[in-house]
């Protein structure tokens, strides 16, 4: 009897210590994160991508009770920034505010790439936003057609800019030459606000980019709005035709931003951050806010996410190869 007690005592040791193993990844999400976490912007200062990493970032540090910092990481059409998060610890406190430019369309354009969408934890897909085909407002055309009447009678004289090699802006523009016909000569810059600043400055002529960026020159008079680059009128500029209706059918051209964090984070870990941000997406002041830059909030599950990278690869796929560009 005693031998049983002590085989009994044994057992239940073990029994213990498996459950204490099998306890561990939910307290790890319970206690995450006990320290600040950084979060990535592959790009400038100023653009697109870093209004709304730090609209998530503020909010998202409320929710977790640690420091959200954003650090932008500009360089190679957003490469660089990718590359450190997808070499990052898995430890969810390294994070990146991800779009086409180094997810889907770099793995295209590039003979090789330090990574590739494996290396990712996709969290969740944070927001759409329509690109906008802008001018100065004091440019001597009206409309698309107007604009392409002008680069086919002066070839490579117009300039387009836009925030980089292999950049959204850049294949957008590169999108529209192959689909109109027309030379203009593209200006790469290391940021978007920076391409949009030199249109303000006539020192480039045409740039198509994402709306968060133009909108407020739009709406200030500054820039004209020609056209935009989804196939229904954007409820934001809903006066502004699309690109098929000014004369360019086939075009398309959106930018999809969201969150990933390293792969083989913890999935409570991934479930926890994609709960926190939906929720913050979700928030009508965060919808308005977004709203107000020229972006849809969206949310959605880790899954979804990981859907609409692998289809948006594909698609750039196509595009890259209808337009021969290729960056080495």
């Amino acid at each position: 009897m005693h031998f049983g007690n002590k085989r009994i005592g044994v057992i239940c040791r073990v029994c213990l210590a498996a459950l204490g193993a099998t306890a561990a990844p939910p307290a790890m999400a319970q206690t995450y994160p006990v320290k600040p976490i950084r979060f990535i912007v592959p790009f400038a200062p100023g653009g697109g991508t870093d209004l709304i990493a730090r609209t998530i970032g503020q909010r998202l540090t409320g929710a977790l009770g640690q420091p959200v910092v954003v650090d932008n990481r500009a360089g190679a059409g957003g490469v660089i920034g990718a590359d450190l998060v997808a070499k990052a610890a898995p430890d969810g406190y390294t994070l990146v505010l991800g779009s086409p430019g180094p997810l889907t369309i770099n793995p295209n354009l590039r003979a090789s790439i330090p990574y590739n969408l494996k290396d990712f934890a996709p969290i969740t897909l944070a927001t759409i936003s329509p690109f906008v085909l802008v001018v100065n407002a004091a440019f001597p055309v009206a409309s698309v057609k107007d604009l392409i009447a002008l680069a086919r009678s002066k070839p490579g004289a117009l300039n387009f800019g836009s925030g980089g090699n292999g950049s959204v802006a850049h294949l957008a523009g590169e999108q529209f030459k192959a689909l109109t016909g027309v030379q203009i000569t593209h200006v790469p810059y290391k940021g978007s606000s920076q391409s949009v600043a030199d249109l303000l400055g006539n020192q480039v002529q045409i740039v198509i980019d994402n709306s968060p960026v133009v909108l407020p020159h739009i709406r200030s008079g500054l820039l004209k709005a020609l056209a935009v680059g989804i196939k229904r009128r954007s409820m934001l500029l809903p006066d502004v035709p699309t690109m098929s209706e000014a004369g360019v059918p086939g075009y398309e051209a959106s930018t999809a931003f969201g969150v990933l964090a390293p792969a083989r984070v913890p999935r409570e870990i991934i479930a926890r951050l994609n709960r926190e941000i939906v929720t913050i997406l979700r928030a009508f002041d965060v919808k308005e806010r977004f709203a107000a830059l020229g972006v849809e909030a969206v949310g959605s599950t880790p899954e979804q996410y990981a859907e609409h990278l692998r289809a948006e690869l594909a698609q750039y796929a196509k595009v890259i190869k209808a337009t021969g560009i290729r960056l080495e």
